[in-house]
């Protein structure tokens, strides 16, 4: 009996081992993405990385993005797809120089699978090239320049959350001429085409309400002395002076502005660019009462305190360090989106990324819940929920050398009331 019993387990085992035999295995993954794929072991990391400015006087910007990454995969716990999220980085400083090494040196990593980056606009049209031709795709947090989204320049791969400055310059020029009826305005620039661009925008819109253009002056990047440029729109007897370049040249405007006869009491405006406290550091007490355009934190979703709660707790700081950390969040998380609607998984967990599939599911991306808000991208990767309000520094802000979290005035919003 035993004897039978154990021939039938013995042809039950034979019996399976050959209809096992007989399956067809598994087809091995054969990528046919135009772009190529990126292959993932089954416990290897999926690399993102990052090209921010993070040393410097603009640093703060950048480490405020670089924070904003970081908190996105924190909240994804570290991983996707099953495998862990590796974060690297470049410095791509905020010019074309660093942009283009930090492209250079990005698509020489075969194992990177997205960037983040860059933070200036002029940084992304030096690496932008270099990074498409890789095959990657790279969403900025706070590239605002309209060149880079303009049809017959923009470059293939490129997308952004952060607004565009057609929005920043018009809703600050609106604000001069309506609310704080300035009829004449100075700009100042510093060359880059997100200065340039955008004290051009803030011009024309001007202009178009009636405001007359004093001056349209322009710094270099290094430029110390502004006594010379001030002097030269004193001339004009402006009542504002618009200046969206960075901290360094911007600080140094702010601390001489009051020492050139004519401009005592000349209000001041900056942008994103200097919404910083290290730039209440480099312009020191002139900065008070100085207005800026930037990004309207208080129309943006219920999830935003919860992020800075964060961001403050994780990082030690006693206020967010630039605009741009949501932009961040939500760009790493659009990434994020993408790569899981583009990869293909082996049984074994090997991960095969197609490279112009994640591109094109970065492009379909529409009413995406992101915590700047709903974020869809049009034909040229403009993919933001542009939300721009106006800041004032106060004395008390001064003091604690932090910027104002309230706008004192947005498109829509009530009329600005003078402090």
């Amino acid at each position: 009996m035993k004897a039978k019993v154990f021939l039938f387990v013995v042809l039950v085992v034979a019996f399976t081992l050959a209809a096992t035999a007989c399956q067809p295995a598994a087809p091995k993954f054969e990528c046919k993405d135009k772009l190529g794929c990126i292959d993932i072991g089954p416990n290897d990391p999926i690399h993102i990385a990052y090209a921010f400015v993070v040393s410097g006087e603009n640093a703060t910007l950048g480490t405020d993005t670089k924070y904003g990454v970081e908190l996105a995969i924190d909240d994804k716990g570290g991983k996707l797809l099953g495998h862990t999220i590796k974060l690297s980085g470049q410095d791509c400083g905020c010019s074309a120089e660093g942009g283009q090494t930090a492209g250079t040196k990005i698509a020489a990593d075969k194992t990177i699978v997205a960037v983040v980056g860059t933070n200036c606009s002029s940084a992304a049209r030096a690496a932008m090239p270099i990074i498409s031709q890789a095959g990657l795709s790279m969403v900025s947090p706070s590239n605002t320049a309209p060149d880079l989204t303009d049809p017959a320049k923009r470059i293939p791969g490129y997308f952004r959350t952060a607004h565009n400055d057609k929005v920043q310059g018009a809703v600050a020029a609106e604000f001069a001429f309506k609310q704080l009826k300035v009829t004449k305005a100075a700009t100042i620039h510093d060359g880059s085409i997100y200065a340039k661009g955008l004290a051009e925008v803030f011009a024309e819109n001007f202009k178009k309400l009636g405001g007359t253009i004093t001056a349209a002056e322009a710094v270099n990047v290094g430029d110390k002395d502004m006594k010379p440029v001030l002097t030269r729109i004193a001339a004009g007897k402006p009542d504002l002076i618009y200046y969206p370049i960075f901290v360094a040249e911007g600080g140094f405007i702010a601390a001489q502005i009051r020492d050139v006869p004519g401009m005592e009491k000349v209000m001041m405006m900056g942008a994103d660019g200097i919404f910083t406290p290290d730039f209440l550091k480099a312009g020191g007490k002139n900065t008070i009462g100085m207005f800026w355009s930037s990004p309207n934190f208080e129309a943006f979703g219920g999830g935003y305190q919860t992020l800075v709660d964060k961001y403050l707790k994780k990082y030690n700081v006693k206020g967010t360090l630039a605009p741009f950390h949501a932009h961040a969040y939500d760009a790493a998380n659009m990434i994020f989106a993408a790569i899981e609607k583009a990869t293909v998984r082996d049984p074994d967990g090997t991960l095969h990324v197609q490279k112009q599939a994640l591109r094109d599911a970065l492009q379909a991306t529409k009413d995406f819940p992101g915590i700047t808000g709903k974020l869809t991208c049009d034909a040229n990767g403009d993919c933001a929920d542009p939300k721009i309000a106006i800041y004032q520094l106060s004395a008390d802000d001064f003091a604690k050398l932090v910027m104002p979290k309230s706008p004192v005035w947005y498109p829509g919003g009530p009329d600005y009331k003078p402090k």
